[in-house]
């Protein structure tokens, strides 16, 4: 099974640049079909507050036409392979929704996910609302559950996407270059601690507020890299076996000793699941 990730310099709040790019890259590297193609979170935007201005069509309502969704939905079709991306979204309160969104090679929609936590150092939390539930999809077999950037930091939540049958995260972010340092071994560690693959897809460059230095890099299920990056733009190219995944797990069962009542009685719905 194929995966690959989008590393790039996203094109400040311009998002027929941002699509023009994407398309002429995916194009002409014609992914092989079934191929799951990651870009990062906000990807026609970057990492913007003007919730006016970038978000999808007509907020919630009914029929509202979403540009780069469709764009999404289009390319999916073409290139006959699964696609996920952050997009923005206006919720039925007005406030801003940081969503990660998942199209299949029909271009139907397959899944999608709000961010669960604003990132408030930056005020993402002025402007845009968590969300409340997970997701998971079907990848070709393989369960796998998108995260947001900010949402790296909490475990909990990792944990609970583990305990509902997650075996791959694909964490799509607009990182900081100034906390660089952390990106990678937060990484690691989902992978080490829930024995699932973990991806994390990083954008590079720099928009007005801050530089980004990329470093998107996979994991498999012992924590050990299998694909990385540098600072400048790239495709990551990973290979995802499941069967890596379900042999270490039966070969070391650690999963098995969670005790759920740590985590709490109450948690969000995860959509996509088979069992919660």
């Amino acid at each position: 099974m194929k995966l690959i990730a989008c590393q790039y310099d996203i094109a400040w709040e311009d998002k027929p640049a941002n699509h023009q790019r994407l398309s002429a890259w995916l194009r002409e590297r014609r992914p092989e079909p079934g191929t799951l193609v990651l870009l990062p979170e906000m990807f026609a935007t970057g990492f913007s507050m003007n919730v006016a201005k970038i978000a999808e069509g007509n907020g919630a309502a009914e029929g509202a036409d979403r540009p780069s969704e469709r764009w999404l939905a289009e390319l999916a079709a073409e290139l006959g392979v699964y696609l996920l991306a952050g997009v923005v979204n206006v919720g039925p309160d007005g406030r801003g929704r940081n969503q990660a969104v998942v199209f299949d090679p029909q271009g139907a929609q397959l899944a999608r996910y709000a961010k669960l936590h604003p990132f408030s150092h930056a005020g993402e939390d002025d402007h845009f609302a968590g969300g409340d539930r997970l997701a998971l999809f079907d990848w070709q077999g393989l369960k796998v559950a998108p995260v947001v950037c900010y949402d790296l930091r909490f475990p909990e939540l990792f944990r609970h996407l583990t305990r509902a049958g997650a075996e791959l995260f694909a964490v799509i972010a607009n990182w900081p270059a100034a906390r660089a340092h952390h990106w990678r071994p937060l990484l690691q560690a989902r992978a080490i601690e829930n024995q699932a693959f973990v991806v994390g897809l990083n954008r590079c460059g720099q928009d007005p507020n801050v530089p980004y230095s990329g470093q998107s890099v996979a994991y498999d299920p012992q924590g050990r890299a299998v694909a990385e990056a540098g600072e400048q733009p790239a495709m990551l190219d990973c290979d995802i076996d499941r069967e890596v995944l379900t042999t270490f797990r039966a070969k070391f069962p650690a999963l098995r000793d969670m005790r759920a009542d740590l985590l709490g009685p109450r948690w969000p719905r995860v959509d996509g699941a088979d069992r919660d």
